[in-house]
Parts: structure tokens; C-alpha cells; sequence
């Protein structure tokens, strides 16, 4: 009891220090799914075991120089994070209690797979602390499910999510993907119309990228990436020239990706960011702190770090991160000019888009000094727009957002 009393202290009393963000990374999977290239493999539950500790220790370790901040969100991606057990996160979140200043109100979020859940777990992550869920749907139809790699079927996520709201659960996202091999414009208007139905507090919908070195890649990087082939050296494995269903056409895709406003606006949801939608009061807030660009660190295998004006990341290989994670502060500083590329890239993805006083407090001069010629083009091709302060994407702007943002690489 006293070493819990403690930790409460410790949190309650952080005060109104700087905004800090915390990245925790689960790598372990059950089964990589054919469009993954995160940092997952399976793993058993020894090695999960061993995972947590050194995860704990490099929390630990870090704390000291941070005093001064406060943490506002925490987030343990993955991999499958659910694939841990009640214990194992409580254990995780208890030390960075111990160890962090962390607002009363922090977020605290998990992402989930359906298929690894049960309601003792969910109260488990509840009890915890975690308070928002990130569930990967991807799609409401099953044959869509089993393309895509996943582990369960709609009906399992039907009762996981409905699991997740007996136990308590009122802040939870639900993850889609459109453009997948096979999906047709009504199959993935489906999928919108039957998520929100479901009336989730946030809905992430995200286009398929072929990556290289996924599954996808293998069967269909002849077709998709064939510049990022050439690059890599990636060679196609066998079982690439197997007849896989076709890659809906750019045509198609375009008309999933307007659908997708079309649809979740119009049930009630408001488009924040080029694939993010939230009821009013539930924007993900640490996802938001990431395109503001305010400071996080990252722990685990292979996470990243974003902090006083550093960018770095921990190492991917298991042994060498055991050895290694102590390092976290010994970033290469990015130059002013990518502190600048950055502030335009990841602000312009919010529909809100950024703000003219903010850019010359962090740089020091106006935007026009910097950025005149491009937001002057930009604006002619309708592609930007400025109100008072804040210069954002036009709707034609989000659906060519890379090209927008190219116009900012010095």
C-alpha cells in the first residue's frame, strides 16, 4: 500500500512542468500480418518476461533528466501490446509513475488485436490505467481479413469491442485500412457504414502502402514499389508470381478515399487530421503532440526519440538494445532547416494546419522570409489557404498532401 501511495504523490504532485510525451514499444506479434514492416516478431512468454524487465530498467534510467517535464500521454504501440498480461502492463505503468511526473488527465493508450484479448485482460489493462484502446478492425469483412493477414475475424472484434465497453472503455479508436488487394468502393463503404454504427470515439482510416520487405511487397512489388525495388536491391521471394486479387486502380482508390470523408463526417465525426476522425473531445492526443512536435522519448527496441531538438532511436536488434538503451540522449541535433521542413510537414497534416506566430517563435523570423515563393504557389494552385493566422491544406491539398509537402524541402 505504501509503495503505491507513493506513486499517486508522485503524480498528482508533478505540477505544470514542460509537455512531455512518452512512446512505449511491445514488439511481439503472434503472426506478421502481409502488409507489416513494423518492428514485430513473435516471441514466448519468457521472452515477453525478460522484455518487461529491461523495459522497466530503461524507464528507469532515463528519468533523472527529464524532472522538469510533465507527461501529458503514453502510448504502448507494437507489435501486439495486448499480447501482454495484466501484470506485465501494470508492472510498466507503475514505474513510470514511480518514476515520471504525469498529469492527473494524462491519456494513457494501448492498440490492441481482437484476437488476443479476453474481458479478465481488459479489466486487467483498466485497472492499470490504460484509458483509451486503439483496436486494429482493418476491414468488416472477413475474406478481407484473411488478405490482409490478421489473426481474427469481425465477429471476434465484435466482441472484443463490446467486451472493452462492459469493462468500462469510453475512449476507444478503431484502426481501418482502404486500397486492400481486392476491395472494392462498396466493400470499403461497408466497412465505414458499419464502424460507425458502432459509434467509437475515433476512427483512424488509413490508404495501403506496399512496403518493402512485407508480404505485399513480395506479391505485388512488381506492380507496386518497383522504384523502392530498385533502390533496395529488394529481390522478389518465392510465391511472387502467384495470382493474388488486383490492387484496386488509382481511380478506385480515390473514390475509397473521398467516401471516407463523405461517410464519417457526415455520421457525426470531424476530420482533424489527413487520416484521423474524432467525435467532438476525442481527438488522440498524442498522436496531435507528435504533429506539433512537441518532445517525447521513446522506449523499447527500435523506438524513437524526439527530444530538445534531437531525433534518435534505440537500437532494432534485441542484444543490442540491452546494452545500449542508456543512450537515448546522445542524439545528432537537426539542423534549422530540418526543425523547419518538419514544422511544415507534420502541422500541415492537421486540418487545422499551422499558425504564422508559432513559426516565428520557434525560428526566430516570419514564415514569408522563409516560405513566401511556395505559399504563394501553392495558394495559386489552390492547393493552401490562409486564414488570419494559420495556413492549411484546401481539400484538393489533402489529396495531393506529398506533393504540398515537397514544396517545403529546402
Amino acid at each position: 500500500w505504501m509503495i503505491r501511495n507513493n506513486m499517486e504523490r508522485k503524480q498528482i504532485s508533478g505540477g505544470a512542468g514542460k509537455p512531455l510525451e512518452l512512446y512505449i514499444h511491445i514488439p511481439f506479434c503472434l503472426k506478421k500480418c502481409a502488409y507489416c514492416d513494423f518492428l514485430s516478431a513473435p516471441a514466448g512468454e519468457k521472452e515477453r518476461e525478460e522484455y518487461v524487465q529491461i523495459l522497466c530498467e530503461e524507464i528507469r534510467t532515463n528519468a533523472g533528466k527529464v524532472e522538469e517535464y510533465q507527461v501529458s500521454s503514453i502510448f504502448f504501440g507494437g507489435g501486439t501490446p495486448s499480447l501482454l498480461t495484466g501484470d506485465q502492463f501494470r508492472m510498466i505503468l507503475d514505474t513510470v509513475r514511480d518514476q515520471y511526473h504525469i498529469s492527473a488527465d494524462a491519456e494513457i493508450s494501448m492498440e490492441m488485436n481482437p484476437g488476443t484479448v479476453t474481458d479478465e485482460k481488459l479489466k486487467a489493462y483498466k485497472d492499470a490505467g490504460v484509458n483509451r484502446l486503439s483496436i486494429g478492425l482493418q476491414s468488416v469483412h472477413d475474406e478481407e481479413l484473411r488478405m490482409l493477414g490478421r489473426i481474427h475475424t469481425y465477429e471476434e472484434f465484435l466482441e472484443a469491442y463490446r467486451s472493452a465497453r462492459m469493462c468500462g472503455f469510453d475512449n476507444i479508436n478503431i484502426d481501418l485500412i482502404s486500397a486492400i488487394p481486392g476491395q472494392t468502393a462498396e466493400s470499403w463503404t461497408e466497412t465505414l457504414r458499419t464502424v460507425a454504427a458502432l459509434e467509437p470515439e475515433h476512427i483512424s482510416a488509413y490508404s495501403l502502402i506496399i512496403e518493402p520487405g512485407t508480404l505485399f511487397y513480395d506479391r505485388y512489388g512488381e506492380d507496386a514499389g518497383r522504384e523502392e525495388r530498385a533502390e533496395s536491391g529488394c529481390e522478389k521471394r518465392k510465391g511472387a508470381n502467384l495470382p493474388w486479387p488486383a490492387l484496386p486502380t488509382e481511380e478506385e482508390e480515390r473514390e475509397m478515399y473521398h467516401q471516407t470523408e463523405q461517410i464519417l463526417v457526415g455520421a457525426g465525426y470531424q476530420r482533424y487530421e489527413i487520416s484521423n476522425y474524432a467525435k467532438p473531445g476525442y481527438r488522440c492526443r498524442h498522436n496531435c503532440g507528435y504533429w506539433r512536435r512537441v518532445p517525447y522519448l521513446g522506449f523499447g527496441v527500435g523506438a524513437a526519440t524526439f527530444f530538445e531538438g534531437a531525433r534518435y532511436s534505440n537500437p532494432e536488434k534485441m542484444t543490442e538494445y540491452r546494452d545500449n538503451f542508456e543512450e537515448k540522449f546522445s542524439g545528432e541535433k537537426l539542423s534549422l532547416e530540418d526543425e523547419m521542413e518538419e514544422f511544415m510537414f507534420l502541422g500541415l497534416r492537421m486540418t487545422e494546419g499551422i499558425s504564422k506566430t508559432e513559426f516565428e517563435e520557434a525560428f526566430g523570423t516570419g514564415i514569408e522570409a522563409v516560405y513566401g515563393k511556395p505559399i504563394r504557389k501553392l495558394k495559386g494552385m489552390h492547393l493552401i489557404e490562409e486564414h488570419e493566422d494559420r495556413i492549411a491544406l484546401t481539400e484538393q491539398g489533402i489529396d495531393v498532401s506529398n506533393t504540398v509537402f515537397v514544396e517545403f524541402m529546402f
